[in-house]
């Protein structure tokens, strides 16, 4: 009869590869999203026999509030993106790295909003009850991230669309 220990070893396994390319998403920094992805899985590790439901959101939740709070506390410091071997997800590589490119010169709330609207597939509302914030304000910074976005990567404009 398999343990919770088990259970999250299992999870951990499965998982810390996708939860990794979120924090990598939500940080621009590869050793920031490994930090990241560290807190969240200890955190869920003091809790997972009392987790009802799905492990993953609950785990998703962790890194979300985690990220918001290091850029509340302004720990996380803007950084150009490393050289992170992100797998390609896509065979056109130079937009993939022109779209990192420009993610990594967003500011992190800004990285955050458009990685859990676009990335996660949150709705404005899920989003804002994620970072705690009003969904009104996470419709500003979706707005201000993709102008900025269309500033910095003209080329993106295809993958970002036109301002509505």
């Amino acid at each position: 009869m398999p343990t919770a220990e088990d259970d999250f070893h299992a999870f951990v396994v499965a998982r810390t590869p996708a939860l990794s390319r979120t924090a990598y998403l939500l940080t621009g920094d590869a050793h920031l999203a490994e930090d990241l992805v560290q807190t969240a899985l200890f955190k869920a590790a003091r809790s997972w026999g009392r987790i009802q439901g799905s492990p993953e959101a609950y785990v998703r939740r962790i890194l979300y509030t985690q990220n918001v709070s290091w850029w509340r506390a302004r720990r996380v410091k803007e950084t150009a993106l490393g050289s992170y071997d992100a797998p390609a997800a896509s065979a056109d590589t130079d937009l993939r790295l022109t779209l990192e490119e420009a993610l990594g010169r967003l500011t992190p709330r800004q990285r955050t909003v458009l990685v859990l609207r676009f990335f996660e597939d949150l709705t404005e509302v899920q989003a804002a009850h994620v970072l705690g914030i009003g969904s009104g304000t996470v419709k500003s910074i979706t707005r201000q991230a993709l102008g900025r976005l269309r500033t910095l990567a003209p080329e993106l404009a295809e993958l970002i669309g036109d301002p509505a």
